[in-house]
């Protein structure tokens, strides 16, 4: 979707959100409105309702909603002066909050349609005609506390979607009823991979076959990167405020930390690792010539979200990120970043997202920021420079760069056409600088330098990693990856014997695999191994005991084989090997 046709979306949601507003008062007189904008791929509207509301008043409200967009009334916008405004919205309390609030010198515009006007700065679509009146639809409804502050009153938030043609409606509906089906929390319990209390939130309990992947994941990071050149080390997961003030962190993230006091001082559980590195990175004499150094860590993290922006696995406050950290020279900048870029291709390939479903955005120096603009625009132009060197076309993002330096994001686009940030790289003067954490090499003109700090991850958080691929695959993980690559069925009890064999040289081959013994029948064990997404399921019976192979079903609807156990073996090892996704 282009730039114009975004811009376009989101004045229609933005209007449709205004028609909702009038629908809402016109049914709920008396109630109070809030705000209303767009947002991705819809919008919403908060206010104060004369009652709850119901299921069956939404489907009211959209018949409102179409009532009036069928009126073909204008938007109309006007300024006025602040007195009026506040006269005009008097029984509003949430407008006046907001005109209070707005800058003296800033215009006040409101906007009206069908003799309603809301306080608004607009943009809008000219006319309700331009509204689709079958292209919206309500969602759902949430609490919301107004201006996001839980000391402020509760609100009910109205969620909408709206788009530019019904077919576009229809296929987005569909998509959210696929990625409902899709829910790694819904599969997870499924597969019975994981759960989360309610008394520990954000915390993850794995059961074994979710660990099983879990150390998967993180067994092939690890081979992944130790070829590629990378050390790996283990820092506190408990560390002081003064390392957390010197390094910034106390004064940007603190509010995210989780504090605790021991023998009167005070310290914190890590948000992140790279101060730790920082510090093994000091303990001894450095030279140019052990540059680029590059540091890995898995690190165990911690961060207090608020409980309302958890989310199953995607959003928790305990995690672990395939973390590292690049020490290397300016001129190693463009070659490093270029190097971390083949890397992360690489190995998103083997999870399936190949480059075609990897968007890659470059995010610039926000407002808010540490380093003075000659740094900044140095730093800018190497990670340029090593956009250009590693052949990556990116999207900038003005602005979203990290405090301290400019960053590539990395952004996966799943099965559903969802987008996902995982990986990054971040390019940071300021954190080994003597102004933060001091850390020095000697170069080759024998002085002391400051080195650079590149910041990357691949997958990012592991945890949320597992969560989008669980859903990428709806639970059928490539067999190199699941946590059991085959189960043995035998036909009757007499075959058991046969079945144990098998199995006993899938083992012996490190293939991961089980035998159902029970005393289901045949077709009930591979409907049971059918839910667990088993990619292959090995039935055994009279002639294949006589004969020494398997009758393979395969998960993925392909005809029956019949193999021999050391053909069948080769051919999953091959899979295995070779990370195939398809399978």
């Amino acid at each position: 979707m282009s730039a114009e046709q975004k811009e376009r979306l989101a004045m229609i949601r933005h209007s449709t959100s205004h028609v909702m507003a009038q629908a809402v008062l016109t049914l709920f007189p008396g109630s109070k409105v809030a705000i209303g904008p767009s947002i991705d791929n819809g919008f919403y509207y908060d206010f104060e309702l004369t009652r709850p509301i119901t299921q069956e008043d939404l489907a009211a409200i959209e018949k409102e909603m179409r009532k009036i967009v069928s009126g073909n009334h204008e938007f109309t916008r006007r300024e006025v002066s602040r007195a009026e405004a506040l006269k005009m919205f008097a029984d509003q309390p949430y407008k006046v909050e907001l005109i209070n609030d707005l800058p003296a010198d800033e215009p006040i515009s409101v906007y009206t349609q069908a003799g309603f006007t809301d306080l608004c700065r607009g943009p809008h679509v000219a006319n309700t005609k331009e509204i689709n009146a079958q292209s919206f639809k309500l969602m759902k409804t949430a609490g919301a506390y107004w201006r996001g502050d839980e000391k402020r009153p509760m609100l009910t938030r109205i969620y909408g979607t709206a788009w530019e043609k019904p077919v576009e409606l229809k296929a987005y509906v569909d998509m959210l009823a696929e990625a409902e089906r899709r829910d790694h929390r819904k599969i997870g319990k499924e597969m019975d991979l994981f759960h989360i209390d309610e008394d520990s939130p954000g915390q993850i309990f794995w059961h074994p076959n979710g660990w099983t992947i879990y150390r998967i994941l993180e067994d092939y990071v690890r081979t992944k990167i130790k070829a590629d050149g990378y050390v790996e080390v283990k820092t506190p997961f408990v560390m002081p405020q003064s390392l957390w003030e010197r390094s910034g962190h106390w004064a940007k993230y603190k509010e995210n930390m989780f504090i605790t006091e021991s023998e009167k001082r005070i310290f914190a559980l890590k948000p992140m690792n790279c101060p730790g590195h920082i510090e093994i990175f000091k303990q001894r004499i450095r030279s140019y010539k052990d540059l680029p150094l590059r540091m890995a860590e898995f690190g165990s993290c911690t961060r207090n979200e608020a409980s309302g922006a958890l989310h199953g696995i995607m959003r928790v406050r305990g995690f672990v990120q395939d973390d590292a950290h690049i020490f290397c020279t300016e001129a190693q900048i463009p070659s490093e970043v270029a190097k971390f870029c083949h890397l992360l291709k690489d190995m998103y390939k083997d999870f399936g997202f190949t480059d075609d479903k990897i968007l890659v955005k470059f995010s610039t120096r926000p407002e808010k920021r540490v380093g003075d603009d000659a740094t900044w625009d140095r730093a800018e132009g190497a990670l340029a420079d090593a956009c250009k060197q590693a052949g990556l076309a990116y999207e900038i993002q003005p602005g979203e760069g990290a405090f301290y330096g400019p960053k590539l994001e990395f952004t996966l686009v799943d099965a559903l056409g969802r987008e996902w940030q995982c990986g990054t790289i971040q390019v940071d003067y300021q954190l080994p600088s003597a102004e933060r954490l001091n850390a020095e090499y000697i170069g080759d003109d024998n002085a002391k330098h400051h080195p650079v700090m590149l910041h990357r991850a691949v997958l990012g958080s592991l945890e949320r990693f597992i969560g989008i691929l669980i859903e990428n695959f709806a639970g059928a993980f490539p067999t190199w990856l699941h946590y059991q690559q085959t189960v043995v069925i035998p036909v009757a009890p007499a075959f058991n014997g046969y079945a144990e064999k098998v199995q006993a040289a899938l083992k012996a081959a490190g293939i991961r695999s089980d035998c159902d013994l029970g005393n289901d029948r045949m077709n009930a064990k591979i409907r049971l191994a059918q839910t667990q997404k088993i990619p292959y399921m090995l039935v055994v019976g009279e002639k294949e005991a006589a004969d020494g192979t398997v009758a393979v079903r395969f998960r993925d609807g392909r005809p029956q084989q019949i193999m021999s156990v050391g053909d069948f073996t080769a051919y999953v090892r091959e899979t295995v090997e070779n990370h195939v996704v398809g399978i």
